[in-house]
């Protein structure tokens, strides 16, 4: 290996162990979010804790609920302390969460524990975007994030697995646990703090001496725009030069993606159940939809980053629409499954390509505050979509239920379809920087 090639190779060394390490505890976030839909058809059979279905859509909002607090919270402190800490301690959180739900003995401590689960699965998943992109290539950055994101649906494999093989709800949330024990160790010892992040709060020794003990070039910091005064100019940013459309577009775009996402996720098995499918096939569509997400991940990342975000999530959106839809008909089993997977295929990636086009385009200092809120506006529509699911369920009308989900996919296809529009776009400016030019 050539002197000139070896920095980059070490590089791809160090950005490998931060997308490991952060795949890792990803994985244990889709583990800890499925894992309620998928124990749900059991606990409604046996009415455990008195559960019907209106309280556990209720239940489902209380987490997505702390979701958005958790989002919201976590892209400003990420912002202030760091992507490791905030990685760390919000798996930690939901890992505790779950000891609580696994040992609850009434409806309402099994809720409480579910929100206080939920404030750290959604100040996670904004602080491991955030922290794989800026390891990213540049030019891979979506490609990247989807396959960070291809974690949060193998989460959601092992979650349906862990449903089937353990057949009891309690045992299930025990094994949410681990990952006290696995991620948030692996990821204190050995995840390093971004380099990006130490350099945009002026700590330049740091990122050096990070970059030495990796044996890594350090990036060249752009310095077109003035670095964000304080932890909550960083808010303010994503508000300044004309970007304040882009901004809000992005957020009610992700209130639908997430609509959808956590209304399909909780509900799947129980409306695919009360559409005459047994309880074996029900849970087996969560495994089967979220295979679909993997492929879906690593097909948008890929295009996203050749063709633009706005273009690929409104194909990506419609799609979802057609195939939500398209479940509430009563088919032969194999097509339904293979109307799941492809249904998986674009539902998943729609809101993570939506993640990796804001995060492209924010600045090193305030790159976790645009994903955090993002996600934690969209943490809305994840609240709503349990609750909706739950009413809609209840009274019911199944076919209401997956049209409800599809209406969700057509207001986020036009939302992320006008952030593309050139109209839209700010002007390039002396405090605009690059990489925070809207490239669709």
């Amino acid at each position: 290996m050539s002197p000139s090639t070896a920095p980059a190779a070490r590089g791809a060394r160090l950005a490998g162990l931060v997308v490991g390490l952060c795949w890792l505890v990803v994985l244990f976030d889709g583990l800890d979010m499925f894992i309620y839909g998928s124990v749900l058809p059991h606990m409604l059979e046996s009415k455990a804790l008195g559960i019907d279905p209106a309280q556990a859509g209720d239940i489902g909002s209380y987490a997505t609920f702390g979701m958005l607090i958790g989002a919201l919270a976590s892209g400003t402190v990420s912002d202030w302390v760091g992507r490791k800490k905030t990685i760390i301690v919000s798996t930690a959180l939901f890992s505790l969460a779950s000891a609580l739900c696994a040992t609850a003995g009434s409806l309402g401590a099994f809720g409480f524990g579910r929100f206080v689960a939920g404030i750290g699965l959604g100040g996670l998943l904004p602080s491991a975007i955030t922290m794989v992109t800026e390891y990213a290539p540049r030019g891979r950055r979506a490609l990247i994030v989807g396959s960070l994101m291809t974690a949060h649906q193998a989460g959601g494999i092992v979650a349906g697995l862990v449903a089937l093989g353990t057949g009891d709800w309690r045992l299930s949330f025990w094994i949410c646990v681990i990952p006290l024990f696995i991620g948030v160790p692996l990821a204190a010892k050995y995840l390093p703090e971004s380099m990006a992040f130490l350099q945009a709060k002026g700590r330049t020794e740091q990122a050096r001496a990070l970059a030495e003990r990796y044996g890594v070039e350090l990036a060249a910091r752009d310095e077109e725009r003035p670095a964000v005064a304080n932890r909550f100019g960083a808010l303010a940013d994503l508000f300044r030069g004309g970007r304040w459309v882009q901004t809000l577009l992005y957020w009610l775009a992700s209130f639908g993606g997430l609509l959808l996402v956590y209304g399909v996720s909780q509900w799947l098995p129980s409306l695919m159940r009360a559409n005459g499918y047994n309880l074996g096939s029900s849970i087996g569509f969560v495994i089967v939809i979220n295979l679909g997400g993997i492929a879906g991940m690593l097909i948008g990342g890929r295009l996203t980053d050749r063709f633009g975000g706005a273009r690929i999530c409104s194909i990506w959106f419609g799609a979802t629409a057609v195939g939500v839809y398209t479940l509430s008909l009563k088919m032969p089993l194999a097509l339904t499954y293979t109307v799941v997977f492809l249904t998986g295929l674009f539902l998943f990636s729609a809101q993570a390509m939506i993640y990796a086009t804001v995060a492209a385009r924010a600045g090193d200092d305030n790159r976790a505050t645009a994903v955090g809120w993002t996600s934690g506006m969209g943490r809305f529509g994840a609240v709503f979509g349990p609750w909706l699911g739950g009413q809609l369920l209840a009274s019911g009308s199944t076919k209401a239920g997956f049209t409800a989900f599809a209406a969700a996919g057509v207001f986020s296809l036009v939302l992320i379809s006008l952030t593309g529009l050139r109209s839209l776009r700010p002007a390039a400016s002396a405090d605009t920087p690059r990489s925070l030019s809207p490239a669709g």
